[in-house]
């Protein structure tokens, strides 16, 4: 709901949307055999394959995750670990003109968890942070609920959805927007 607020913003200030959902998808983990090291392709045949052109179009990326144990979900870090074959696409200087470094493309993260822990989202920003700089994306931090323990449960948080609305409206209307508080 969250993260469809944020859409719903960036859709409202007239931008092209669409979402993936990972748990949909088949993506394995990176099994490190280094294939990506020298070409900056992946050679594990899966759904990521569809997903490497959709990121590296993208000028917004806002990642979305439940938290479990202080992390994301294990479908959403596969994806993320699966992206080392686009850092090295970078490192190799196959993407030249891609380069969006403190231009223009940001990358958000809409998370939600059940516990009040003080460094409930610290772990997951590090994450999020080296996964957009691994996309060539500068990280814009985001929205980031506490005390959400069930399907739904944001909806008695509407300052959060409000704010998660106004993030997909910034991250349009001001490319490269960073959240200042969460």
């Amino acid at each position: 709901m969250l993260l469809d607020e944020a859409l719903r913003g960036a859709r409202d200030a007239g931008a092209d949307v669409f979402s993936l959902r990972c748990c949909d998808m088949q993506i394995s983990g990176c099994v490190e055999c280094g294939a990506c090291d020298e070409t900056g392709e992946c050679v594990v045949d899966d759904d990521m394959q569809k997903v490497y052109p959709l990121l590296l179009q993208c000028d917004v990326i806002v990642l979305a995750s439940p938290m479990f144990f202080y992390g994301i979900t294990a479908q959403a870090k596969a994806l993320i670990d699966r992206c080392q074959a686009l850092w090295c696409k970078v490192k190799l200087g196959l993407l030249p003109d891609r380069k969006r470094v403190f231009r223009e493309g940001a990358g958000y993260l809409v998370c939600v968890g059940a516990t009040k822990g003080k460094n409930l989202f610290d772990g997951v920003e590090l994450v999020a942070k080296y996964f957009y700089d691994a996309l060539d994306l500068k990280y814009g931090r985001g929205v980031f609920v506490r005390s959400v323990e069930g399907k739904g449960d944001i909806s008695r948080h509407p300052d959060a959805l409000a704010q998660a609305y106004r993030l997909g409206q910034n991250a349009v209307a001001t490319p490269g927007w960073i959240v200042e508080n969460q």
